[in-house]
């Protein structure tokens, strides 16, 4: 199974998901929901984590969480194999418990997040387990509507602050987004097959690929491609440096070095992470082993001559210049 992307810098916010292996249960009883949360409670101080929502359902669960130290990674393995353990040894079982690992999508820290929150408290009602959010005891919405000092450890101070700063106003605000329907954003994101691996404002998107997507590129990381540029920005890049066509990078003749072509090629190994065989398809190049050794020839013209090197750092500039 290919590693899904994680970015990870303090003070990152992300929703979190997993499911159990074949869908199936991963929560069997009350004492498996009161363990899980208990874990989170457990785990979130552990490792300087704010849980502002959750909700449990029964084969699977929903996080929004904050991370101050950059390492949702660390956190998530320890959430998914202490609890894994635990569950095996109350219900005298072994092996896997989730289906894989764990996906989570990277959020920007403004309105997205109280939507998410939202989604998250939904569940329950969507799924026709409850008709009122309010009735459905695993989820992080009765946190919100009390006071109770056992909703201490619930970060939800911060997406109060979103809806006000008035505490006396604070719960209306907020019961009145809940009865809301989600929104157009959030239904278009579950909606798709694949979730993307960032959600949130274009500025936001647009940031995070600027600052992320030469570092994630990663060839077991499928996901590192969303944060890449747009392949056809590549390659007109290219050409435009060369002043060529695309047809003329599909030309081929014994011997000689189409260096338009073969640096296309290695930028779009190098900043998307797109695989040999994607490659040769695009340009008409049948075998990947041609593929890979056009890239390792040019990684080495890149070390040894200034000329080359110079012509690909300004392709890269032009290419940031149009994200």
């Amino acid at each position: 199974m290919s590693r899904p992307l994680r970015i990870e810098y303090p003070g990152a916010w992300y929703h979190v998901m997993n499911r159990g292996r074949r869908s199936e249960s991963i929560f069997s009883d009350k004492k498996d929901f009161l363990m899980f949360i208990d874990l989170m409670i457990e785990s979130s101080e552990m490792w300087n984590v704010n849980i502002a929502a959750y909700c449990l359902m029964t084969n699977h669960y929903h996080i929004l969480l904050q991370t101050h130290r950059g390492n949702i990674s660390r956190f998530m393995r320890h959430i998914n194999s202490v609890y894994t353990q635990r569950y095996n040894r109350c219900h005298k079982l072994d092996g896997q418990l989730f289906r894989g690992r764990y996906k989570s999508i990277l959020v920007s820290d403004d309105s997205y997040l109280l939507q998410l929150v939202r989604y998250i408290h939904k569940n329950p009602v969507k799924a026709d387990v409850v008709k009122d959010m309010a009735k459905y005891e695993w989820s992080s919405h009765r946190g919100y509507l009390s006071y109770a000092q056992k909703w201490e450890w619930l970060h939800k101070e911060y997406i109060f602050s979103m809806l006000t700063t008035k505490k006396q106003e604070r719960l209306k605000l907020y019961t009145d987004f809940m009865r809301q329907d989600d929104s157009k954003e959030i239904r278009k994101l579950f909606s798709r097959k694949n979730l993307p691996s960032v959600f949130g404002p274009e500025s936001f998107i647009t940031r995070i690929k600027e600052q992320y997507y030469v570092k994630k590129k990663n060839y077991e990381v499928p996901d590192a491609k969303t944060l890449g540029p747009d392949h056809q920005k590549i390659i007109s890049s290219v050409c435009d440096l060369y002043g060529v066509s695309f047809n003329d990078l599909l030309l081929t003749r014994r011997g000689v070095f189409n260096e338009p072509r073969n640096v296309a090629v290695y930028l779009l190994r190098h900043l998307r992470g797109e695989s040999l065989s994607d490659i040769g398809k695009l340009f008409g190049i049948n075998a990947y082993s041609t593929v890979s050794s056009i890239i390792r020839r040019v990684s080495k013209l890149i070390a040894t001559d200034k000329g080359i090197r110079n012509r690909i750092t300004r392709i890269q500039n032009s290419i940031k210049g149009q994200a």
